[in-house]
């Protein structure tokens, strides 16, 4: 409870600077404040506790979660300003949205009522549709914030629906008094209904197949900072909710809900991987990437009541890979009028650190040794064998393999072409991020005890 007041008292006081006239003290300011804000977030990661009527619910998981997404938070405030430098709109603006998208984040894993989550599931995706559309002048923008605002705005009609139903069979939005209730063996239809159809929402939030048209357009469209957010930070926010919703609703006891999971899984890992070997948008290409990330987290839930630990140690190595690459792509692309991978021609000779970075990065999602994707993907299969899948897993082995092809495609475009133009000087903080996030990927490669402790 006290990260969600600081966090939003730090949106409010980024406005604050703008209107006293501290502009260039606002992203240094918001980092430190955040650093503060990820070392109260520690201080009550052994002190469980819940308030207002069990509206905020603070736990091992929502506190690891939390801490992980202040990270991703700071990365991205990082990144803002040399990316938001040309824009007509002030940076405070931009800086106070993804400081209350972050509070909404928080919201969507400390929720212990379902007017919490709804609450803060719709101050996460109202934060994005104005960043998506952030670039007035740019049709594209344009265009991806209206179409992710009409497809978000569905399926949080579709959630919302859902939880009326919950709310009908259960009569109460406490995620406590649900979890009981829901073991009982005389529950009403429309329960199963009304769980189906929160799933269904927050599987569009994850764009898992067959709920992932929208995610290709959106990514290309929106300014490349968004996309990073998108791919990142909200992606794991969404499929942590997922997780903690579906424990507290006991959907794994459903054999029919399993087989369901199952195949969204398969087929968003085979969708995603497939559809990238085909792109020439480096965006678009991570954005059918991130359809088959979000395949390989859903088989967490296979093994629900044991797997969280694999998940925040997956959503952790694939998030930070994601920001560092992302780093290199607003460098590559920051004078650039598309991504398409030809920009990023002989890299690897203009600006070796980055290339090496960025590889690093497509190593780590591709899950090679030693980074840490390789070992997130390897506990995230022991698990799901143990569970008893082993069909996902081999499913999801061939997977990775198709993988590399993609990868490699960016990977050989560094380093096995000339450079198109000469080069121009990078910003010391597009080396910061990239470095700082690639080293913790692969130190949590080496020592996953790290992240898979915390959670058990």
């Amino acid at each position: 409870m006290n990260t969600l007041i600081a966090i939003t008292g730090l949106g409010v006081l980024c406005l604050l600077f703008e209107i006293l006239n501290f502009r260039k003290a606002i992203v240094p300011v918001t980092i430190i404040g955040l650093l503060a804000i990820l070392g109260l977030t520690y201080s009550e990661f052994n002190s469980p506790a819940s308030y207002h009527n069990n509206m905020i619910v603070v736990s091992q998981f929502s506190s690891a979660f939390s801490a992980l997404f202040i990270v991703l938070t700071i990365f991205l405030v990082a990144l803002s300003h040399d990316f938001y430098e040309d824009h007509q709109t002030k940076i405070s603006d931009f800086i106070a949205i993804k400081i209350f998208m972050l509070a909404g984040a928080i919201a969507m894993v400390s929720f212990g009522n379902l007017a919490m989550f709804f609450l803060g599931i719709e101050i996460l995706s109202i934060s994005l549709y104005i960043l998506a559309a952030s670039k007035r002048t740019n049709i594209k923008s344009n265009e991806a914030g209206m179409k992710y605002f009409l497809m978000g705005s569905f399926a949080s009609g579709i959630i919302l629906f859902g939880i009326c139903l919950i709310y009908g069979a259960m009569g109460t939005f406490d995620i406590a008094e649900i979890t009981d209730w829901s073991r009982s063996a005389e529950l009403p239809s429309w329960f199963p209904i009304g769980v189906s159809l929160v799933t269904i929402g927050m599987l569009f939030k994850i764009a898992a197949v067959p709920f992932h048209f929208w995610a290709p357009d959106v990514y290309e469209g929106s300014p490349a900072l968004t996309t990073a957010t998108m791919s990142t930070l909200v992606k794991v926010v969404a499929m942590a909710t997922l997780y903690k919703l579906l424990t507290a609703m006991n959907a794994d006891l459903s054999d029919a809900f399993i087989n369901i999971i199952i195949v969204i899984s398969i087929a968003s890992m085979t969708v995603g991987n497939i559809m990238a070997l085909r792109q020439t948008n480096v965006k678009r290409m991570l954005a059918f990437s991130g359809i088959s990330h979000a395949g390989f987290m859903l088989m967490a839930l296979l093994s629900i009541s044991t797997s969280a630990g694999s998940l925040l140690y997956y959503a952790t190595a694939y998030s930070l890979a994601g920001i560092a690459a992302f780093a290199v792509i607003l460098y590559v692309c920051k004078n650039k009028d598309n991504e398409a991978i030809e920009n990023f021609n002989g890299l690897g000779k203009t600006n070796p650190l980055l290339a090496v970075v960025l590889t690093s990065a497509l190593l780590s999602m591709a899950g090679i040794p030693i980074f840490a994707g390789f070992f997130a993907k390897m506990v995230l299969f022991n698990q799901t064998i143990q569970a008893g899948y082993l069909v996902i897993v081999i499913a999801a082995v061939i997977n990775s393999i198709i993988s590399v092809g993609y990868y490699f495609k960016l990977i050989l475009a560094m380093f096995g072409k000339e450079p198109n133009e000469e080069t121009t000087k990078t910003p010391f903080v597009f080396y910061a991020v990239a470095v700082v996030a690639i080293l913790l990927n692969i130190i949590l490669g080496l020592f996953p005890s790290v992240v898979l402790d915390l959670l058990g």
